[in-house]
């Protein structure tokens, strides 16, 4: 192979390792991207259930009832009690409500947890939407410690032009309560150096 043919070669090779390595960088910020744009996603329409946080309530209600149920779950390594005040209420569609759950640790330290949620059917999360809730925001609780966390919310009068929610009676707000892992503030161990200082 003669000079000029190497080094047209070598300029097809740089020019498809260029093409490669843009293609990964796009690749992993599309990557990184993914999770930001899916929970937007999921809160813009209500997708898998998600519920939408309203800045404001509705100006009235109207006639059509719908019952909300209430569930509570805590995940596996949370010594904590977590249950709503009811199991369920009638609420009427654009009827703003405040509900309480309750939260108890029954450990003898400090501890932290989270709640994520969702709602059932999938399909009503457009249409139900929070006002205040105590999701998503860290809850430390000291060892017995008992306290009441509100969620306020209304099912949006929106529903009612949805024609395939017609038969819609009965709405889950799911909440699940995770274990924050603790920062370890420990005291760390200084190496000792060659002549044995630590």
């Amino acid at each position: 192979m003669s000079a000029p043919e190497r080094l047209s070669q070598t300029g097809k090779n740089a020019l498809i390792a260029g093409a490669c390595a843009l293609f990964v960088g796009i690749m992993v910020g599309v990557a990184y991207a993914a999770v930001p744009l899916y929970n937007w996603f999921c809160r813009t329409t209500g997708f898998g259930g998600t519920p939408q946080i309203a800045t404001f309530a509705p100006t009235q209600a109207i006639g059509r009832t719908v019952k909300v149920r209430f569930d509570s779950n805590v995940a596996g390594g949370l010594p904590w009690v977590f249950e709503p005040e009811r199991n369920f209420i009638e609420v009427r569609i654009g009827e703003v409500v405040t509900v309480n759950y309750r939260i108890a640790n029954q450990s003898a330290r400090d501890t932290t947890a989270i709640a994520s949620y969702n709602v059932s059917p999938p399909t009503a999360g457009a249409y139900f939407s929070k006002i205040n809730c105590f999701c998503f925001n860290e809850q430390q609780l000291k060892a017995g410690e008992k306290r009441e966390l509100a969620v306020v919310f209304f099912v949006d009068p929106a529903l009612t032009k949805d024609s395939e929610q017609d038969d819609l009676d009965s709405i889950t707000l799911s909440y699940t309560m995770y274990p924050v892992r603790e920062p370890d503030n420990s005291p760390k161990k200084v190496p000792a150096d060659a002549s044995g200082r630590s």
